[in-house]
């Protein structure tokens, strides 16, 4: 048994000024008041000086694991290069397939730990990772295997998600040819290494009706769904999300309210990623009072990638989330903990209750409100991943 005291606790809807956290093994057997915790007389007792302690935080939307880097897309873009000039000179989505490609699972995992590390860094003890640089079966599992390596090396709880349905490969021409092999033949084959299937139903990706052929086939292998949805139009994805009870609808920036009373209906929650917003200089802003008014839960995560956000940082995530979007403190926080923990379909972790993994942070801060306030800042003081110091 281990107890944390002298704490101020800080979580969805919680606020306890002095506050104690008892866990036993993995699991937290107590959070709450320090005026109604159990005596636990034979338990070691960590003084926490008065800080805050938040539960661990999620990153639930990330794609962490592939190779090389566009940063030097980024100085074209940034010298009047289209999107067309760099797709013609090599670049885009197809030069990150050519490099994920090429690597071995090996190189793939160094190449994370370090993207890994500084989420790690500021507090993160849970992860999802997609897949959807490989666009083959073999590059697919490469990347899932990775995924799953990451968490053989450090302590962190990694999500696997196959976003096989990313865009097509570049050695393809036919995008319903290229489904039948995602359902047929990479969906089964990828069953027992993810935890969910993703897709991208977009007019630059695929449709709607490709999508929901994706769907159905990860449904008769047992496997929940999410999507990325209205990023570039509402093209009717939140709707599709919701038709299939998915467990998020991410970036959302063109859903409009139909889709959205419809995710509020299915209970699929709304991933926001501000990085991608700031990263692309995006002008539309995701529909946020459409969200609260119908109730769709709201979570925040980095979108890290090489092409359209490479954010690395929860923290920073969550002050883009509030400046940009004008989410409240506690609406972040939500995001990033409760609230993305069920994007993952994960009831076990985000929040402060017994019998929930003892994922904690513990924080050097006077008030909730600088964790969302301060820009390119840490404050973290220690991680606890399972009850045991990270």
């Amino acid at each position: 048994m281990r107890v944390w005291h002298n704490a101020r606790l800080l979580g969805p809807r919680t606020q306890i000024g002095s506050g104690v956290i008892a866990a036993d093994g993995e699991r937290i057997a107590y959070a709450g008041p320090a005026a109604d915790a159990p005596k636990f007389p034979k338990a070691e007792r960590i003084d926490c000086g008065g800080r805050w302690i938040t539960p661990g935080l999620i990153d639930c939307h990330t794609h962490l694991v592939h190779a090389g880097n566009r940063a030097r897309e980024f100085e074209m873009r940034l010298a009047g290069a289209t999107y067309e000039e760099i797709a013609r000179a090599g670049g885009g989505i197809v030069s990150t397939v050519r490099a994920t490609r090429e690597a071995s699972e090996g190189e793939l995992v160094d190449a994370a730990l370090p993207r890994l590390d500084a989420l790690l860094a500021e507090g993160a003890t849970t992860v999802e990772i997609k897949s959807g640089y490989g666009l083959s079966l073999d590059a697919e599992l490469n990347q899932l295997h990775a995924a799953r390596e990451l968490g053989a090396r450090r302590k962190v709880n990694i999500v696997t998600t196959f976003l096989g349905a990313h865009g097509l490969p570049p050695e393809a021409t036919d995008k319903d040819a290229y489904i039948d092999e995602v359902c047929e033949i990479m969906i089964p084959a990828v069953a027992k290494l993810a935890d969910a299937v993703d897709g991208f139903a977009e007019s630059i990706a695929f449709s709607p009706e490709q999508i929901a052929r994706v769907f159905d086939a990860a449904k008769a292998h047992g496997l929940r769904v999410k999507l990325h949805a209205d990023q570039l139009t509402d093209g009717g994805g939140a709707a599709l999300a919701a038709r299939y009870n998915a467990l998020s609808a991410d970036h959302l920036e063109h859903t409009g309210e139909a889709g959205i009373a419809a995710m509020a209906k299915a209970g699929t929650v709304a991933v926001l990623l501000p990085g991608a917003y700031y990263f692309l200089r995006e002008t539309k802003l995701p529909p946020v009072e459409l969200l609260r008014k119908h109730g769709v839960p709201i979570a925040i995560a980095t979108d890290c990638n090489p092409g359209t956000a490479p954010l690395t940082s929860l923290l920073l995530a969550m002050n883009m989330a509030a400046t940009c979007f004008r989410l409240t403190v506690e609406e972040c926080l939500a995001g990033v903990t409760a609230n993305a923990a069920r994007a993952l379909g994960r009831d076990d972790i985000g929040v402060f209750a017994s019998g929930k993994r003892c994922d904690l942070a513990i924080w050097d801060i006077e008030q909730p409100a600088e964790l969302v306030y301060r820009m390119g800042f840490n404050p973290l003081h220690s991680r606890v991943f399972g009850g045991e110091d990270a």
